[in-house]
Parts: structure tokens; C-alpha cells; sequence
């Protein structure tokens, strides 16, 4: 008999190690908040015709954010400052915007660009797959209910801009 008490003692303490470290395996939540998420990307992926709804939604999601935002710091970040605080484009980081409230007239802004100004069109460089990525970052710093749209010569940038000597 103290062979079987010894060997389920030895067993529970192994048993208890087992599962209360991760052994190199992520939590349960975080794998299945992590495949959630990868589905939610596929998903998103896929969409041909973007609404704003869905917009919103893909800038909820951290693997698409993580994915637009490297594409902004490739590329966007010259114009638009690291931390969307603007420079020679507009500032991203308020909620005050000139060309459109809704994600997508966002988007319609970096696809076609805007005549007459900086804002180039981004359609064939990005694509509109990279584009949803870029758009999807830039939304998850802002509050849906809490966008402004003000006329192009008050934007803060602008101001900044002409108050300089």
C-alpha cells in the first residue's frame, strides 16, 4: 500500500507541475483569443466591398492594426509623423479631420489621394487590401462617436504651420 500512496503522491506532483507551468504552451485564452483573432483577419481578407461598419471592425482587431501600422511606418510616417501627429500632412492623432469623418471617405482619401494637395493616391503602390490595413491602424487611435470634420484652414496642422517665421 505505500507503494500506491508514494506513486500517487509523485504522481499529483507531477501532474500539478504539468499543468501550472506552460511548458513552452501558451493559456488556453490567449490561444483561442489568438485564433479568434487570425480568423477574424482571414475574414476581413477576404472582403471586397468595404462599409464603415466593417472598417471599425477590422480596427479592433490587433493583428490588423499591428499589420496597417508597419505599413504606415513604411511608408505614411514621412508625411504624417510616427505617432500620427502630422508634419507636412495632417495630424491623425485628434479627432478633427478635414476630408471625411467616416472610414470610408478615410479610405477613399488614400486610395485616390486628394487634387491639389500633398496627399497623393496610394491605389497602385498599396493596393486596396494594404490600404484597409493603413486605414484600419489610423481608426483604432480614434473614438467612432467623437470625429470632427472642420474646414481645411482650420486644421491644426495648417495653423502650426503658418505661425512658423
Amino acid at each position: 500500500w505505500l507503494y500506491t500512496l508514494f506513486g500517487a503522491i509523485a504522481f499529483a506532483v507531477f501532474a500539478w507541475l504539468f499543468f501550472t507551468t506552460d511548458n513552452g504552451a501558451e493559456a488556453d485564452t490567449l490561444r483561442i483569443s489568438r485564433q479568434l483573432s487570425d480568423m477574424d483577419a482571414k475574414r476581413f481578407a477576404a472582403i471586397k466591398n468595404l462599409d464603415d461598419k466593417t472598417l471599425w471592425a477590422m480596427s479592433r482587431n490587433p493583428d490588423i492594426v499591428a499589420q496597417g501600422e508597419k505599413i504606415f511606418e513604411s511608408i505614411c510616417y514621412t508625411c504624417h509623423g510616427a505617432n500620427l501627429q502630422g508634419g507636412i500632412g495632417f495630424r491623425l492623432s485628434d479627432n478633427l479631420w478635414v476630408h471625411g469623418t467616416k472610414p470610408t471617405e478615410i479610405y477613399g482619401v488614400v486610395m485616390h489621394g486628394v487634387p491639389g494637395t500633398g496627399m497623393q493616391s496610394w491605389a497602385t503602390q498599396l493596393g486596396p487590401q494594404k490600404i484597409a490595413l493603413v486605414v484600419s491602424f489610423v481608426l483604432s487611435k480614434q473614438d467612432p462617436n467623437n470625429m470632427i470634420l472642420i474646414p481645411r484652414d482650420q486644421e491644426p496642422t495648417l495653423q502650426h504651420k503658418a505661425a512658423q517665421p
